[in-house]
């Protein structure tokens, strides 16, 4: 039992330092917009990352003044939870980790979902200037 403990252990400390994404029940998440959307799917993690955006890069205890709600510990396991699913990544300035937004793993985790809806978007946008243009009523649906 203890060698089978060891092992699940061992196994577990090099999926989550190679910054593998999970599910929220433990098991690996294979699409990377999978564990993108299950991460922002957090208010606070997304207003965590709209600071990152805004100002670049950001310390745990920088990110914690803005949560008052909040003790650094958590702002610490919501900045993991995006770590983990490749939105941000950190570096090691002294005695503090400097995080920031990862662009391109955010592309490449978020990209592919969005270009998806490019053609309807931009057809749903041409309508719409026609429509305008015309001063047609627009259909009504339903």
């Amino acid at each position: 039992m203890a060698r089978h403990a060891r092992r699940v252990s061992a196994r577990h400390r090099e999926a989550s330092h190679s910054g593998a994404a999970r599910s929220a029940r433990g098991g690996r998440v294979t699409d990377p917009s999978d564990a993108a959307f299950r991460a922002l799917a957090d208010p606070t993690r997304r207003r965590i990352l709209d600071l990152l955006a805004d100002r670049g890069v950001c310390t745990v205890g920088e990110l914690a003044e803005e949560f008052p709600e909040l003790v650094a510990s958590g702002i610490s396991k919501h900045l993991m939870a995006l770590r983990a699913a490749g939105l941000v990544v950190s570096e090691r300035d002294g005695r503090n980790q400097r995080y920031r937004i990862d662009a391109n793993a955010f592309q490449r985790a978020l990209g592919p979902w969005m270009r998806r809806y490019d053609d309807y978007l931009a057809t749903s946008l041409q309508t719409l200037k026609t429509l305008v243009e015309s001063g047609d009523e627009p259909p009504v649906e339903g």
